[in-house]
């Protein structure tokens, strides 16, 4: 059962999850298959590790416990876990079979489902991650402007292109390095100050959590048309969840490329790269981008039912007025307590907690809420991503926890014994910056 008492309530039990860690311990590197599903991000000795199963909104660990979900697999849960019509097409192709020696029917299928709701899915191809694809439209960019660098902002998946850029880039050679470079978002002079004649593509999420300003997308759109630079959107987030045709639909801004995964399958491993046809059409005999598992069945069927839930019962508009509402709430509550060093934001499908530094120590305040959360029944790593089962029960119940573990952080902030109130080590620095991507600036070349 979920934890509703008041909060003299004990902490999780976390004996069975603490023995599994034990055993995974110099077995597996990094102890976790997905940075932001491990360790270091919960607060470690209070968190549970390891989750047994999970139904509609909630998730149980296992040692038994019981929480709603407001991280959903962080990313990939767009219905809720065991939706039954997602499951139901899942098992009805496994009585067919999964990994075919030809094509199947499913990728002629799935890819005109996904024609008919993106803006720009003028071709289409399928992968398995998000980096996958990602790597593929740069490579692609590069095939179609005969030019070398990347310009980016946001996270985009582990290859070298990419993580070049980052502070994690040992075993990337220099010259690989050397052709990426970061910007900020909604800074368009950080972008101009950085294109010149050999940037072949400029790639960013569309939409972290700050929300586009002066126009942002749309002059991207227009530095790429003027410079003959291919405009990619990298919609792992925003994909199926601000609108069915992701950001391109919800901005009005289209991309020449665009990448999916994450929400279009309800949890089934899937990633879409759509696009122009004349930019596509080099897959067919220039640019080599193939895979065994991309054409994989149960993922196409889980994504055709995903897809058709949510055409049919306005999935997106369900995520907005569930996110909105979590949103007034944390914001009211920390209002009514005079807490102005925290507030919730972002659009309202998916939003996150802020800390402001002048208060404390950021990863401590948020490591304490997380600690008080895990003891009311909530799951919850800093952010709110919403499923289309989060019920109007889960929102009020989140409230309420709020409305319990935020007067206990005003409280100690302002006593000064916030680290000492720790049950456990806190959550460590998350790889994955939400904002300030301009990490490897680069000085303008001249014309």
């Amino acid at each position: 059962m979920l934890q509703t008492a008041e909060l003299t309530q004990s902490y999780p039990n976390i004996t069975e999850s603490d023995k599994l860690y034990a055993r995974a311990l110099g077995l597996i590197p990094g102890v976790t298959q997905t940075l932001a599903k491990g360790p270091t991000q919960y607060i470690n000795g209070v968190a549970p590790k390891y989750l047994r199963s999970g139904r509609g909104s909630h998730v149980w660990d296992v040692d038994g416990n019981e929480y709603i979900d407001f991280t959903m697999g962080v990313g990939p849960i767009s219905l809720g876990y065991c939706y039954p019509r997602v499951d139901e097409a899942i098992r009805s192709q496994l009585k067919d079979g999964i990994t075919f020696s030809m094509m199947h029917p499913l990728e002629v299928e799935t890819a005109e489902l996904i024609r008919s709701v993106i803006p720009s899915a003028e071709a289409i191809r399928f992968s398995k991650t998000g980096a996958d694809v990602t790597s593929a439209a740069v490579r692609l960019a590069r095939a179609y402007t005969k030019r070398n660098k990347v310009l980016c902002c946001g996270y985009h998946g582990w290859h070298d292109w990419y993580i070049g850029v980052t502070d994690r880039d040992s075993g990337i050679p220099q010259t690989t390095k050397d052709l990426s470079f970061t910007f900020n978002y909604n800074d368009i002079a950080s972008v101009e100050s950085s294109v010149d004649d050999d940037t072949a593509c400029i790639i960013l999420e569309p939409v972290v959590f700050e929300e586009p300003r002066d126009n942002f997308l749309g002059r991207l759109r227009e530095i790429c048309d003027r410079r003959g630079i291919v405009l990619i959107f990298d919609e792992m987030w925003t994909g199926f969840r601000l609108a069915p045709g992701g950001a391109q639909e919800y901005f009005g801004v289209t991309a020449d490329l665009a990448c999916y995964s994450k929400a279009i399958a309800n949890g089934m491993p899937l990633s879409v790269l759509a696009g122009k046809k004349e930019i596509m059409e080099l897959l067919e005999k220039d640019v080599f981008f193939f895979t065994t598992f991309g054409g994989e069945a149960l993922s196409l069927a889980a994504a055709c039912a995903t897809i058709a839930e949510m055409k049919e019962h306005d999935v997106s508009g369900h995520l907005a007025r569930q996110g909105e509402k979590i949103k007034d709430a944390y914001n009211a509550t920390a209002s009514q307590l005079g807490m102005h060093f925290t507030k919730c934001i972002g659009l309202p499908c998916r939003t996150i907690t802020t800390f402001d530094a002048k208060a404390g120590d950021p990863l401590i305040m948020k490591s304490f809420v997380q600690q008080e959360l895990f003891r009311l029944g909530i799951l919850w790593s800093g952010f709110h991503n919403i499923c289309f089962s989060h019920a109007d029960s889960d929102i009020q119940h989140l409230a309420w926890a709020y409305g319990k573990a935020l007067p206990l952080l005003s409280t100690a902030v302002a006593v000064g014994n916030l680290r000492e109130l720790l049950r456990g080590e806190p959550v460590q620095p998350v790889f994955r910056r939400t904002s300030n991507f301009n990490t490897k600036p680069k000085e303008k070349v001249s014309q």
